[in-house]
Order: structure tokens, then C-alpha cells, then sequence
């Protein structure tokens, strides 16, 4: 039978504002007891379930090596979220400052759970615990901070905060970002909407269905970062800044959906050949052409509603650059006189500048 048993830790309850954190050490070799690492992974209904990114074995592997070596040190302390299974006891206090309390963590115990039902997430630390656990080594003490959260929103929120200064792979970022709550770094949070319609995009029904590429959705092909952009400035400058509300930075997600879905439909159709391919054999689902058809929306729907768009009109339009684009084979040619072979184009600035405009001035004119 699987033992169940209370592991106790001294530890201190520190306040910071409505806030408490737990700071204690524990045998690094008897985290996984009680913690898992909640990985990020969309189930069955395609909900986020989770929110860290996968082990690194490489990494993981040269931290084991070290901890192995003579003198090895791991300073710098995990960063657990516990749910409400955990308590806190605190000991009599003494000293002159009201904000730090001494006592015992209780931890429960039971190793019959699944990771997913264990008390404790690890929201930093993944790969120093997975090299503690594999190796030679029969314990090795570390300093860890816990907070409680019952929620994943709040963990996943918890996450994005205590990375925001490290190099988070963005993709990861992206993917949370929707289904995070709490203040978040300006940066990420002018992102949020974006990232939802992103999502939604890529886990509904449309030509970007399971095309973006993202860590639940490894196979996509069309860059995160490109649609994100492309998102980004309609939500903020272009077709669908009406649906957004300006005070709180929320928006109107099922229309601005369905604008998107809309116009990318029929582009999606009329160059068949074009987006059925990967971004090496073809300059629409290339950053450079998403961001650039992203104008186009903007251009053509701007200030019109979905429901009030001459959406017959707008393909219309969108057929007629068939003569003027050199998605796969063949030449740019710009107003200018400017000749660019049709895969020289790339993912610049300048060069989804100049592809933007000249597509913007031929659907305009």
C-alpha cells in the first residue's frame, strides 16, 4: 500500500502587501514527493492544461554533472505554488519586524497521486529538480519559495512574472498569455488579445487550423510571432480596433473572430496553392505575406462591421492581386521598378513594408 504522511519544514511566512510567500529548505531528492511540473498541453476539448515549457535534457544533464562534482552549490531557490492542501503553522514570534513569521510548512503526502493531483507545481526550477532527481547523489538540500494558489490562472500568472526576465521561449509565453490573469509587464499585456484570437484561430475551425506553430501544436508551420503582429496592429490601428474597448483593453473576441476568419477564408481559397504550403516554398504563410495580408484586411474592412462588410466585394479584390503576386515562383515587381525574386523577401521590417504597401496601393486603387 502507498504511504501517506505529513513531511513538516521549518519555514518563514513573509508578507509582502496582501501577499504571503513560504520560504524553507527541503532534500531536493524528495520534491517530486509532493510536487509535480505542471507541462504545458491542451486536453481532449483543446482547453490549456498547465504551463510549463518541456525539460531541456541537455541542460538538465550539465546541472547533474555539476551537482555531482566536489563543492557543487545550487543558490538561487525554486519557486513552488502550492494549493490549499498546504498549511502554514506559525511559532511563537520574536524580533522587530512584523512581516516575517517563523514556523512549519505541512505538506501531505501521498504517493499514490498522479502528478497531476499532488499539492505543489513547480513554477521555477524545473530543470535543477529533474537534475537533482537523477542524480548519483543520495540528497541534496535546496532553498525553495513557495506561494498557495488554487488556481492554474494564478500559477500560470505567477509563471510569466517570475520569467519575465529570463529568456522565456516566447512561443511558450504566447500560449499562456490568453489564460493568465493578474498584472502583467506592459509588453505582454498589450499582447493578451492577440494571443486569445491567436489561440482561437488555431484551435477552431479555418484555414489557420493546427497552422500555427506553438508548443501544443508542434506541427504548425506558420511562425506565432507573424500572426501575432499581423493581430496586433489590426487590434490596435486597424480593422478590428472597433470591436476593441479602449478602457480596459478587452474586446469583442467572437466578432473580431469572425472578421478574421472572414476575410482569411477566401484568401486561403483563392491562392490554394500558395497557403497549402510552408513558409519556405511560399511568401503568404511567410511572415513577410501574413503580416502584409493583414494590411490588406485593414485596408479593405477598416471601420466596417463583419455583418455590414461587402465581403463579395472584398474577394473580389483579393482575386485581382492574383496577377500582381509572386507568392511561389516568379518576380516582384514594385511601383518603382524595383525587381525582387519571389523568395527574397524576408521577414524585415523594411521588407514587410514595401510588400504592404504595394499590395495596400493595388487593392486601394
Amino acid at each position: 500500500m502507498a504511504d501517506r504522511y505529513v513531511l513538516k519544514v521549518p519555514a518563514l511566512k513573509v508578507l509582502q502587501g496582501s501577499k504571503e510567500i513560504f520560504c524553507f529548505a527541503v532534500d531536493g531528492k524528495r520534491l517530486h514527493d509532493f510536487a509535480a511540473v505542471s507541462r504545458i498541453r491542451r486536453d481532449g476539448k483543446k482547453q490549456l492544461q498547465g504551463y510549463q515549457r518541456p525539460e531541456v535534457l541537455s541542460h538538465i544533464s550539465a546541472i547533474r554533472r555539476y551537482l555531482e562534482s566536489d563543492g557543487a552549490m545550487l543558490p538561487n531557490a525554486l519557486v513552488l505554488a502550492f494549493d490549499e492542501r498546504v498549511t502554514f503553522k506559525a511559532a511563537a514570534r520574536g524580533g522587530d519586524v512584523d512581516y516575517s513569521i517563523p514556523g512549519e510548512l505541512i505538506i501531505p503526502i501521498d504517493e499514490s497521486l498522479a502528478d497531476e493531483d499532488k499539492p505543489a507545481w513547480l513554477v521555477d526550477g524545473q530543470q535543477r529538480s529533474a537534475a537533482i532527481r537523477d542524480a548519483d547523489l543520495d540528497s541534496f538540500p535546496v532553498a525553495a519559495v513557495g506561494f498557495i494558489a488554487a488556481e492554474q490562472e494564478e500559477q500560470r500568472s505567477q509563471f510569466i512574472l517570475v520569467n519575465s526576465t529570463k529568456p522565456l521561449p516566447k512561443g511558450l509565453v504566447y500560449e499562456l498569455l490568453p489564460e493568465t490573469t493578474g498584472k502583467l509587464p506592459r509588453s505582454y499585456a498589450r499582447r493578451q488579445l492577440a494571443a486569445k484570437l491567436m489561440v482561437l484561430l488555431n484551435m477552431g475551425e479555418g484555414p489557420f487550423s493546427g497552422r500555427i506553430s506553438s508548443p501544443t501544436s508542434p506541427t504548425g508551420n506558420i511562425k506565432d510571432n507573424s500572426v501575432l503582429k499581423m493581430l496586433e496592429h489590426s487590434i490596435y490601428e486597424g480593422a478590428l480596433y472597433q470591436y476593441r474597448n479602449a478602457e480596459d483593453g478587452t474586446g469583442d473576441e467572437e466578432r473580431m473572430l469572425a472578421h478574421l476568419l472572414a476575410f482569411w477564408t477566401p484568401v486561403a481559397s483563392i491562392f490554394r496553392d500558395a497557403w497549402n504550403r510552408p513558409p519556405k516554398e511560399s511568401r503568404l504563410t511567410h511572415g513577410v505575406g501574413i503580416q502584409a495580408m493583414g494590411f490588406v484586411m485593414d485596408e479593405l474592412t477598416a471601420d466596417v462591421p463583419v455583418d455590414e462588410v461587402d465581403w463579395d466585394h472584398v474577394r473580389s479584390v483579393v482575386r485581382g492581386l492574383g496577377e500582381h503576386v509572386a507568392w511561389t515562383s516568379g518576380k516582384w515587381t514594385f511601383v518603382d521598378g524595383q525587381e525582387r525574386n519571389w523568395n527574397s523577401l524576408q521577414n524585415t521590417s523594411n521588407d514587410v513594408r514595401l510588400l504592404s504597401n504595394y499590395l495596400q496601393a493595388r487593392v486601394s486603387g
